[in-house]
């Protein structure tokens, strides 16, 4: 009895047809998930030092980074904290609004579907 390797299926003796045969596995190419972008929007009442403490905590910043990301938003109304799979941008997103909203800051948080 002759054992053929599944994957290379050359012709052995005594097959009928004479040329050789090569089966290829193919798998399906899987797709990498969507990434979504974690941003925190100005507002005039949250204090500086609150925004620092929610980059620390929950997307764990270094007092230097969190400070110039800190600076970015209070310039430009709105910075990228972060990026990440759909379920742990929603879950951050989730965190930073109720510790917010626990502290009494109008913070806003989001997430949109990176490009």
């Amino acid at each position: 009895m002759t054992l053929k390797h599944p994957f290379l299926m050359a012709n052995q003796p005594g097959d009928d047809d004479g040329d050789a045969s090569i089966l290829i596995e193919t798998r399906p190419r899987t797709k990498r998930p969507p990434l979504y972008k974690v941003l925190l929007l100005n507002d005039d009442y949250t204090p500086m030092e609150f925004v620092v403490l929610i980059l620390e905590r929950f997307f764990g910043m270094t007092s230097t980074q969190a400070f110039e990301i800190m600076l970015t938003v209070h310039k430009k109304g709105v910075a990228v904290v972060g990026v990440f799979s759909h379920e742990i941008a929603e879950t951050k997103v989730g965190q930073v609004m109720d510790f917010a909203r626990r502290h009494q800051h109008p913070l806003q948080c989001t997430m949109e579907k990176e490009e």
